[in-house]
């Protein structure tokens, strides 16, 4: 017994140990970061499309105060914070209006982006308004256009961040599965929501793929979303929004702040 106790008192040590030494690296890491610049690219899930509180000189870009770069911003002090990131944004976009304040002396990069150009909006919009046949004849054009064409294009936008930014660490940010499955949810079928998760997981497999071969980290957002998917009671997602159809199938405040902000402070 007194041989088992010896053991365990030294393997907690052990473990204590390392998790100062994780803790400590990530508070280095975090302050690197915050040293020196940090740029946020990409689209509406970085502006922050869906949280509110726009900053009225975003105009229809969107940008939220309460978007994670903003979020991340406040709380850690970069010694620049420029935030390009832009509601509808495409890779063209990102590549013809956003990379602007890279250089250099960039510490930090973030960047969500790809959904766009797989149709997203129309996906949503196709699933909503028509049969379970359709919709999921339209996820599988987008899915074809992932693995085809989507990755030369995420390429274009990876090599340019690099090369703009050589010393920068770069975290790509996927995106949630939007619905909780196994329940009865309003106005989709179980086949349209586990087609459109399934769709989901293969935009950010592909993102990651991407975002590897490149050197850059991919931060996984599905696992901090689970649970609070649309239809789940608790959802940090807006489902169809009427009112402002805008903010539809985006994260709330809540997602920003619950959802996304704690796997980029991790990844940064």
């Amino acid at each position: 017994m007194r041989r088992t106790r010896i053991t365990a008192y030294v393997a907690s040590l052990f473990l204590a140990a390392g998790a100062a030494l994780t803790g400590a690296a990530s508070a280095q890491a975090s302050s690197a970061a915050a040293a020196t610049g940090y740029v946020a690219l990409g689209d509406s899930y970085s502006s922050g499309v869906g949280a509110g509180s726009y900053l009225s000189a975003s105009g229809d870009c969107k940008r939220s105060s309460k978007a994670f770069p903003q979020l991340w911003a406040a709380a850690n002090s970069p010694s620049s914070f420029s935030f390009t990131a832009c509601s509808g944004a495409r890779t063209n976009d990102v590549l013809a209006g956003q990379l602007g304040p890279l250089n250099s002396t960039t510490g930090l990069v973030s960047i969500s982006v790809g959904g766009n150009d797989a149709g997203f909006a129309d996906v949503m919009t196709t699933c909503v308004t028509s049969t379970d046949s359709v919709c999921l004849s339209r996820i599988n054009t987008a899915k074809a256009f992932v693995d085809s064409t989507l990755p030369g294009r995420l390429d274009s936008v990876y090599s340019a961040i690099r090369s703009k930014a050589p010393a920068a660490r770069v975290v790509v940010l996927g995106y949630p599965r939007f619905y909780k499955l196994g329940q009865t949810c309003l106005g989709m079928s179980e086949a349209k929501r586990s087609a459109i998760n399934n769709a989901s997981d293969h935009l950010n497999t592909a993102l990651a793929k991407r975002a590897a071969q490149h050197g850059f980290v991919f931060g996984d957002v599905t696992s901090s979303f689970t649970g609070h998917e649309i239809c789940s009671g608790s959802s940090w997602l807006h489902s169809v929004n009427w009112l402002n159809i805008g903010e539809s199938y985006h994260p709330t405040a809540a997602g920003q702040s619950g959802g996304y902000l704690p796997v980029f402070r991790n990844a940064a």
